[in-house]
């Protein structure tokens, strides 16, 4: 995963595709908008990869995710105790 700070998203690229989440840093937490995954990209675990990575920026940074996106709101319920 990478960070583009200056279109202020995390961006995970597989063959050729980016999957992305859009973001916001306040204090203490990362607020994730939008996770976006191409077509070519949907049902095969990229979105999951790229919210692990994003939990684990978060956790390096000690800011809490507040997910204003449905997918990361999801994702954190699943995951919550154990990667987020």
């Amino acid at each position: 995963m990478r960070d583009d700070p200056g279109r202020s998203r995390f961006e995970l690229e597989l063959d050729g595709e980016v999957a992305y989440a859009d973001y916001r840093r306040q204090p203490g937490a990362l607020v994730i908008a939008y996770v976006y995954a191409p077509p070519a990209l949907r049902g095969t675990g990229t979105a999951d990869r790229l919210m692990r990575a994003v939990a684990e920026t978060a956790r390096a940074e000690g800011r809490q995710i507040v997910p204003l996106c449905g997918y990361a709101a999801s994702w954190l319920r699943r995951h919550r105790g154990r990667e987020a």
